[in-house]
């Protein structure tokens, strides 16, 4: 079972945003020796979930059955496509779910009209959650303590000259969502994008994922989402809760 640990951080540590890493910056990256990093990427690349040039190492494309397999199987992207489409068709933008997995938003489904997306937002993908409208939505729905314990935890950047990184700021603006009932990201991921998230709850009111409708910022302003997306996101919201 160590073993499996060790070889699934490996895994990770190729994931994690540097698309090709050294022997050393693997050992580095999860604590572990260079000749242990080394036997668990050989191994890696064996099975073809890495590939390596004698020198960098990356993920290969045989990894994407490991995420693949949840997506397929999980009832959620499934139970919510329907909804999302009708969302993606009535307010012409793009309609997405996602759920918390430690510091990111894992996207789950999109509409299948796709007006305007991230590129780094397509199904699978982990975004930081602490700057996005769905992170920000799940994690209103912890108690202070969590919240100030996740952003601790969390590697705060500027994604863009309009992402918070104040941890203090966060907090604050967690809080509001917490009241609000729902978040905006306003080009705090990627600038031109602008996005609103409602939380999706399980039978028993527990925070579950989030759902978001995502739009090119200059086709609506912050007030009008409000107005005219927030509604169509309730009522999917409600539909969606209903079926889980």
């Amino acid at each position: 079972m160590g073993a499996l640990e060790k070889g699934l951080l490996v895994i990770e540590a190729l994931g994690a945003g540097t698309p090709k890493l050294t022997l050393s910056g693997v050992a580095r990256r999860i604590g572990i020796t260079r000749a242990a990093a080394r036997r668990h990427l050989l191994t890696l690349v064996e099975l073809g979930y890495a590939e390596s040039n004698g020198k960098l190492f990356w993920l290969a494309p045989r990894v994407l059955r490991l995420g693949s397999g949840y997506i397929i199987a999980a009832p959620l992207p499934k139970l919510a496509q329907p909804v999302l489409d009708r969302i993606g068709e009535r307010t012409r933008e793009t309609a997405s779910i996602a759920i918390l997995e430690a510091n990111d938003i894992v996207f789950l489904a999109h509409s299948l009209r796709r007006g305007i997306l991230a590129a780094n937002t397509q199904i699978g993908v982990r975004v930081p959650a602490f700057c996005t409208a769905m992170g920000r939505v799940m994690l209103a729905h912890l108690d202070d303590v969590k919240i100030e314990e996740f952003l601790e935890a969390s590697e705060i950047r500027k994604l863009t000259v309009k992402t918070m990184t104040s941890r203090q700021d966060l907090l604050q603006e967690i809080r509001k969502v917490r009241a609000d009932g729902y978040s905006i990201s306003d080009e705090e991921i990627e600038i031109g994008l602008r996005s609103i998230a409602v939380p999706i709850t399980n039978s028993r009111g527990q925070v579950v994922a989030a759902m978001s409708v995502s739009l090119q910022a200059g086709r609506m302003g912050v007030s009008d989402m409000i107005e005219r997306l927030l509604p169509e996101l309730e009522a999917g919201r409600r539909e969606i809760v209903r079926l889980i």
